[in-house]
């Protein structure tokens, strides 16, 4: 499984129980970045810039695995993001990933409000994505920094299991060899 991400999940590569939890009997690449967007061109942090989901989807190719988890949105106006989630998905696929985990934003901001409509509608016109509905899950907890999106220590943790959770429901209904959906 590989995890791409933007800063907000990145809380858990900097916390060694965070990321002990999501990997306990799995293998996990973690790839969360700074200044991460979808598809645009990311933002310049501290002298460079990372490379976009859609790139470094293309980049891993069958390394990928058979799960991807996406939690990008943060750094975006919002603004193609439909677009943005149909062009990862094809590249997934074409990877070989059978399910997709997409992170839904912590609405600190309209903009993240319309993200979140783009993602729900996503998994309409894609079977292979699972909605994490972050949002609605960590709403009112005290998981965050100065009530921004970008969580504590104790939120990083909370997200791993959340996102494990979702990683194991995502892996049962994928469609297995042999077998139709």
């Amino acid at each position: 499984m590989t995890f791409v991400g933007d800063s907000v999940p990145a809380a858990i590569s900097y916390v060694s129980g965070a990321q002990a939890e999501l990997q306990r009997g799995m293998r996990v690449t973690f790839d969360l970045r700074v200044c991460r967007r979808l598809v645009l061109p990311s933002c310049e942090f501290q002298g460079s810039r990372p490379s976009t989901t859609l790139e470094a989807v293309k980049a891993y190719g069958r390394s990928l695995g058979d799960v991807l988890i996406v939690d990008v949105g943060y750094n975006e106006s919002g603004e193609g993001y439909r677009q943005g989630i149909d062009q990862v998905m094809r590249a997934a696929l074409r990877q070989g990933v059978t399910r997709v985990v997409w992170v839904t934003l912590r609405e600190t901001s309209s903009v993240y409000q319309g993200t979140n409509v783009a993602i729900k509608a996503a998994a309409r016109r894609w079977p292979q994505l699972h909605v994490a509905d972050w949002e609605a899950y960590s709403r009112g907890k005290p998981w965050y920094r100065d009530s921004g999106p970008h969580l504590t220590p104790t939120g990083a943790v909370e997200l791993a299991a959340f996102l494990r959770r979702h990683v194991l429901e995502a892996a049962r209904s994928a469609p297995r060899p042999g077998r139709s959906t």
